[in-house]
């Protein structure tokens, strides 16, 4: 083929729209496999362009494969099949129209926007921009500076005596969790956990390959005769703010853990993902506070208390798995920001945080009990409220039969959205339907319109 008329206009580069309508003409099936193509110069003089654009549209043909060389022959048309994708869109439409129809969403995991210290970290972002670590991939176990803030907030506030050393510094408590499961598999196969219970650490151990025991939760949180006939010599737990249920684990039951810890040779994973909000009495001391050399494995984020996005968590790690760790990991990449590391670091020096956890404290405080008087006006004893003095959401149990679909549907039809807990239990579901209600980053106003449609919605 000698002639290869293309148009070709002033408002884009031409080597562009050479390689753009060749390839549109190759995949519509205009130009056939092995057409012989136009030499670069019989193209040039036909488009009345320079040889050397004609060349360049050539080239990126061929790299991505529309088009093939031979030597002395010139180009052809390359052999591939086309794919045709048929993606449905009609359940995708339904999706897209009831979240466009949402008018109060109780999503938990999220922080109150209008709150966040945006002055002040972008303060501490802009100094830090400035420092040579922006320009490196930062420290194996996080940043130095970042750990020992870490190592003097969890004294002050957690009663953990530990050191920069011990501290790791991670991306989300699943990532850490993936490289704890990497040390841990050598010598245990299985895992006690809570049930219900935080179901994307479940996920991970499972994936893993662990053998995942599920534990029934009480009124005192993990039921101690049911842990002590597992064989499992790994448990996770929520000991201090129980997910989802609230519970807070009594000193003699965290005693009782501690002790089959050291008996077992086994190891306690102690996740303290929102101990700073209590609402009525001071946090709770963590289980590593009690015993310091004890085989607990301390995790907690930054997640809840400050921002999710930030991707900041840690975890402090007992001596003999921390040189395991260092073994492991000395070849790997920190996998959080260092900007943010660094930042957070700048952050907690200055006072920023204590400001802050003070401040979100006594918002959080006001909004729950906005939620819960709310409720409790609304569905009088029709409605049983769990977990109303600690954390950023509550769960509430409807004193009926309505399945939790029915009753999420019923919500989101009034333009309300709330959440599921079926999927945080193994095994049994409770034969009352529970759902959550986060209110971190609703209003009171919206909490109490929020409480007014969920009423419309289920009387």
């Amino acid at each position: 083929m000698k002639e290869l008329m293309l148009h070709l206009h002033e408002n884009s580069p031409k080597y562009k729209q050479i390689y753009h309508s060749i390839r549109s003409l190759i995949e519509n099936k205009e130009l056939h496999s092995d057409t012989k193509l136009p030499s670069i110069r019989q193209l040039a003089e036909i488009l009345h362009v320079s040889r050397n654009t004609t060349l360049v549209a050539y080239e990126q043909l061929l790299a991505e494969g529309y088009i093939r060389s031979e030597q002395k022959r010139g180009y052809f048309v390359e052999a591939f099949e086309t794919i045709d994708i048929h993606i449905p869109t009609l359940h995708a439409e339904k999706y897209i129209t009831e979240e466009n129809n949402i008018r109060v969403d109780f999503r938990a995991g999220s922080v109150d926007q209008h709150a966040f210290p945006l002055k002040a970290w972008r303060q501490c972002v802009n100094e830090v921009l400035k420092e040579d670590i922006v320009y490196m991939y930062g420290e194996q176990q996080g940043d130095s500076l970042l750990r020992e803030k870490i190592a003097n907030y969890l004294l002050q506030s957690r009663g953990i005596r530990t050191s920069a050393d011990s501290i790791v510094i991670g991306s989300s408590t699943q990532q850490l969790l993936m490289h704890l499961c990497i040390i841990l598999k050598k010598e245990y196969s299985s895992i006690a956990v809570e049930n219900p219970g935080y179901d994307g650490a479940r996920i991970v151990f499972q994936l893993f390959g662990f053998q995942v025991n599920p534990i029934d939760v009480i009124e005192k949180g993990l039921c101690m005769k049911q842990f002590e006939q597992t064989d499992s010599k790994l448990v996770y737990i929520t000991p201090s703010h129980q997910f989802p249920t609230g519970v807070t684990l009594p000193i003699a039951e965290r005693l009782q853990l501690l002790k089959w810890a050291n008996s077992q040779n086994g190891y306690i994973i102690e996740d303290d993902y929102d101990s700073e909000f209590r609402y009525q009495q001071q946090p709770i001391p963590a289980l590593l506070s009690i015993q310091q050399d004890s085989r607990v494995i301390y995790i907690s984020t930054f997640s809840k208390a400050f921002l999710p996005s930030i991707r900041l968590s840690y975890m402090v790690l007992p001596s003999e798995l921390l040189d395991q760790y260092k073994q492991h990991f000395a070849t790997f990449e920190q996998t959080a920001s260092s900007i943010h590391q660094r930042t957070m670091a700048r952050f907690m020096e200055r006072g920023h945080w204590d400001s802050h956890i003070r401040k979100m404290r006594a918002t959080y405080k006001r909004k729950i009990q906005t939620l819960v008087t709310s409720l409790q006006l609304a569905f009088g004893k029709t409605i049983r409220i769990i977990g109303s003095h600690s954390g950023l959401y509550i769960l509430i149990q409807l004193q009926n039969s309505v399945g939790e679909k029915t009753l999420i549907q019923q919500a989101l039809e009034q333009g309300v959205k709330v959440y599921p807990t079926s999927h945080l239990y193994i095994g049994n579901k409770p034969d009352v339907s529970m759902l959550k209600l986060g209110f971190s980053n609703l209003s009171i106003e919206d909490i109490q319109l929020g409480v007014q449609l969920l009423k419309k919605a289920w009387t």
